[in-house]
Parts: C-alpha cells; sequence; structure tokens
C-alpha cells in the first residue's frame, strides 16, 4: 500500500504583475510518497520556489487542493500552519538562513527549543547530529567562523535534528563549489537512505539533478514530466 506524504490536485497561484495576473503556479498535479528523494527541476521562473514555499505553508493556493501528512493545508490558520512547520517540516535555504550571534550547536538545537525541549536533551541532539554531518569540533564556532559549505552542513543538521516528516531545500548549492555542493548532496542520499526522511529539493545545478531518485520537471508553472530514476 502507497504511503502518500504531498497530494496537490488542481494547485494554482497567480501574482500581480502590473494589469496583468501571472500564473507561477498553473494548475499543478502532485503525489510524493513517504521516503522519496526528490528533485524538481526547471528554469528560472518555472515555478519551483512557488511550490516549495506551498509545501512548506509559506504561501497558500490561490485554487486547488494540497495536503501534507494527511493535513489539509488549505484550512489551516496562519497560525496553524506554524505550528505544522514547526513539528513536521525542516528547511535549508540557499542563504543558509543561520542566526549570526548563535554558534553551531545554538543553531541547531534552536527549533529544538521551540519545541520544547530541556537544554541538556536538545544540546545533546545538536551534537549528534553535527557529528553526522562531519561537524564534530565546530560546535561553539559561530556562522562567520565557518566556510560557506560548513554553514550548508549546519542548516542540514538544523533541519533533521527535529525528525521532520519531510525536508524542503531551495537551491541549497547555490554558494557552494563543485565539490562542497556534491559533499553536500552525498550527505542528503545517505540521510534519506539511513532515516527515511523525504526530501525535496528544488534546483537548476545538474550536480543536484543527477543525485535525484524522483526528477520533477517544471515549466511555465506546471508539471511538465516525473521521472522515477
Amino acid at each position: 500500500m502507497r504511503d502518500e506524504l504531498i497530494s496537490a490536485r488542481g494547485v494554482k497561484r497567480f501574482y500581480d504583475s502590473g494589469e496583468l495576473k501571472v500564473a507561477a503556479l498553473d494548475g499543478v498535479d502532485l503525489s510524493i510518497e513517504r521516503g522519496a528523494y526528490v528533485v524538481l527541476a526547471g528554469r528560472s521562473g518555472s515555478g519551483k520556489t512557488t511550490l516549495l514555499n506551498m509545501l512548506g505553508g509559506l504561501d497558500r493556493p490561490d485554487a486547488g487542493s494540497l495536503s501534507i501528512a494527511g493535513q489539509d493545508m488549505l484550512a489551516m490558520t496562519v497560525a496553524e500552519r506554524a505550528g505544522f512547520r514547526l513539528h513536521h517540516l525542516g528547511f535549508v535555504f540557499q542563504a543558509y538562513n543561520l542566526i549570526r550571534v548563535l554558534n553551531a550547536r545554538e543553531n541547531v538545537a534552536y527549533v529544538l527549543q521551540l519545541q520544547g525541549m530541556d537544554k541538556k536533551q536538545r544540546f545533546e541532539l545538536a551534537d549528534q547530529w553535527l557529528a553526522k554531518v562531519g561537524l564534530s569540533g565546530f560546535e561553539k564556532r559561530r556562522p562567520d567562523q565557518m566556510s560557506g559549505g560548513q554553514q550548508q552542513r549546519v542548516a542540514v543538521a538544523r533541519a533533521l535534528a527535529a525528525g521532520p516528516d519531510l525536508v524542503l531545500a531551495d537551491e541549497p548549492t547555490a554558494n557552494l563549489d563543485s565539490h562542497t555542493g556534491e559533499s553536500l548532496m552525498a550527505l542528503m542520499r545517505q540521510l534519506n537512505d539511513e532515516k527515511s526522511t523525504t526530501f525535496v529539493i528544488a534546483s537548476h545545478d545538474p550536480a543536484v539533478i543527477a543525485s535525484a531518485r524522483t526528477l520533477i520537471t517544471m515549466q511555465d508553472g506546471k508539471v511538465e514530466s516525473v521521472k522515477n530514476l
């Protein structure tokens, strides 16, 4: 029996551009199973980031239906979506989005603190995840004391430490050199294998696309093709 994590039907999102209404998403139908490793590919403006924002509850469709982990995303209030993100979703951003005044341990532990975990437990778990991403010994370094690749690894550890159902990554290798980017994707594939965490990654980086287990190509706000690799 299929264990569907994401179900999108006829999802549309429009933006006003002067007197024109532009369709960023134009009737997206999508089904993603729990434990999948998905890459969204397509040119800039194809709708990848807009779709990620929908999946992350950061924006709402203008039409259609969207459910994640059995929850109707359109029926939620703003506060309910924030709570859902906290307990079910992890995010890896192109710009890392680490808190500059916190060290690596504190950045990873921040979401755990919001979830109500006590300090000793959340710091122990943060250190475990920093070790998993190859950053043992970096626990007390602030973002400005780390390279871009190290900061992105902290972001991955932060995204995964809270045990999310779904990790969303928007161009995670865009600010990294090719070697560091490939290493990051290998790490995410490994975590998908070991933890069965579902990943949906938006990118036009060939190395990221090559890492896909399911490749969804988008064009003009629509799903053009779905390939299981």
